[in-house]
């Protein structure tokens, strides 16, 4: 079998994580717009999601810029290949962060206590789903309207409660897109991580996973059968 070309991999990664920030705006607004080079909102996205996303290397840094609103707290740009220079706009890299992969069908190991994983079903689910991911409280950030086949929020749970949590996302690419995956202080990190995975295997048995970590968290993901593929950097807006 051919190995997949790590540029290819890198496009589908952006592209899929565009596309779930892009459903996780809707739910509060207008979409955002998709261009050959970038994803980007006009108007001013939720917290904690990017205002534009790079999609192909070589955006226009300025032309970027001026298709986002930096007028709000918070504006930030996902510079999906690491290639901007946003300093002239008045951005300031946040963080920086690799692009990771898994093949399809990789045997996924299991490691530390077993948790019962489900899949969020309703408006109700989804609220603990949430509250268990901020550590505190539902805000609504994630609209009730998002769960369904595309789109899977994952809960891990131990003696009926929420301990851990991912979402897989299955964009218009050949890849699933995993995010915002959580493990409080009781559930061993690796054991999310596989159960995870497992979950999103019996979803869509055929289709690599794609997401980004850095720190910690990338090291737990390589230790899980991911391979990092390339960097990016979110920019936040201060001047």
């Amino acid at each position: 079998m051919t190995a997949p070309d790590p540029r290819d991999l890198l496009l589908a990664a952006a592209r899929d994580n565009a596309e779930w920030c892009d459903a996780v705006v809707r739910g509060h607004g207008p979409a955002g717009a998709f261009a050959p080079d970038a994803w980007a909102s006009a108007r001013r996205t939720p917290p904690l999601y990017p205002d534009a996303v790079t999609l192909a290397p070589g955006a226009p840094a300025a032309a970027l810029a001026a298709r986002i609103d930096t007028g709000g707290p918070g504006c930030s740009v996902k510079d999906s290949f690491a290639d901007l220079d946003l300093a002239g706009e008045g951005f300031e890299v946040l963080f920086e962060a690799r692009w990771i992969h898994r093949p399809a069908a990789a045997p996924v190991a299991a490691a530390g206590p077993r948790l019962e994983w489900a899949a969020v079903t309703d408006a109700a689910g989804l609220e603990d789903w949430e509250a268990a991911w901020d550590g505190e409280r539902s805000t609504g950030l994630f609209h009730p309207g998002l769960p369904g086949r595309d789109i899977v929020f994952l809960a891990g749970r131990a003696g009926g409660r929420t301990v851990a949590g991912a979402v897989a996302h299955r964009g218009s690419g050949a890849v699933v897109g995993l995010s915002n995956l959580f493990a409080h202080d009781d559930a061993d990190t690796d054991a999310v991580w596989a159960g995870a995975l497992t979950a999103i295997a019996a979803r869509w048995p055929e289709l690599p996973v794609v997401g980004y970590e850095s720190g910690d968290d990338l090291d737990a993901a390589v230790r899980a059968g991911f391979t990092p593929i390339g960097p990016l950097r979110v920019w936040l807006h201060t001047a």
